[in-house]
């Protein structure tokens, strides 16, 4: 299903998109080593309820899950880099943490994403990492306009990434957003311009690049969640959701509070 949202729903769009932006950021400044990820969901948990929003992850079971997801928010370390299920781990100095956010408020939805490292220790390989995949978001998000095609932005993203020397798994990509956290059309993080479904105005679009810097192949651990780089290798991903307007794309996952 592809849904165009009514603009009398983009007010509430903007609210949702900021609900999650601020979470995200309030969650990456209790960030610290020694934080636990079970402590990251319970706060997640905490602020959703508090802003009277529901998680788009708790009961969530897709085909490529094991069962409901059972927590509030993917927390992704280091070699993590997808759907990462919340445990009992306290993270280090160094640690590349990815959290990744979706909930639904006044019956629309907002996903994003944030890749930091964790305390002192800035590895500049991280670094780079991590700013090779916003740079990559920024140019999907400034691809995105009505009349662009998918393939546009897939294009657009792609090329930050391989011109990074970075590999590019298509599998798990973008995806449309609305009232609900997954729709189509898929995003795929490569693609060739001038293909694919053609943008409207009041089309939500989560785009979300994601990279290993040494492979494009996954593996699954045994929690049927966690998606890791399969040679061990770090991890990034940022993402944001966006709304299709008469003028291009507007950044929804923005925070107001920080």
């Amino acid at each position: 299903m592809i849904e165009i949202l009514s603009h009398t729903r983009w007010p509430q769009a903007r609210l949702t998109g900021a609900l999650v932006a601020n979470i995200l950021y309030t969650l990456k400044s209790r960030c610290v080593p020694g934080t636990n990820l079970l402590e990251i969901d319970r706060w997640a948990k905490e602020m959703i309820l508090e802003a009277g929003a529901e998680s788009c992850y708790v009961d969530y079971a897709p085909s490529f899950g094991s069962g409901p997801f059972g927590h509030y928010i993917c927390t992704g370390v280091n070699d993590a880099v997808l759907h990462g299920l919340p445990r009992d781990y306290r993270l280090v100095d160094g640690d590349l943490l990815s959290l990744d956010l979706a909930v639904v408020q006044g019956g629309v939805a907002a996903d994003s994403a944030i890749s930091f490292i964790v305390g002192e220790s800035q590895s500049p390989q991280d670094v780079a990492m991590i700013e090779t995949t916003q740079r990559a978001l920024a140019a999907g998000i400034a691809a995105a306009r009505p009349g662009a095609k998918i393939g546009d932005l897939s294009h657009a993203i792609g090329t930050v990434l391989s011109e990074a020397g970075y590999p590019i798994n298509t599998d798990f990509g973008g995806h449309g957003i609305g009232s609900t956290m997954h729709q189509d059309p898929h995003i795929p993080n490569s693609g060739r311009p001038g293909r694919g479904y053609k943008l409207r105005t009041g089309l939500m679009l989560a785009l979300e690049p994601w990279v290993m810097a040494d492979t494009a192949e996954l593996v699954t651990d045994p929690d049927g969640w966690t998606l890791r780089s399969v040679t061990g290798c770090r991890t990034a991903h940022s993402e944001h959701t966006v709304l299709i307007t008469d003028d291009g794309a507007e950044i929804l996952t923005l925070p107001t509070a920080h």
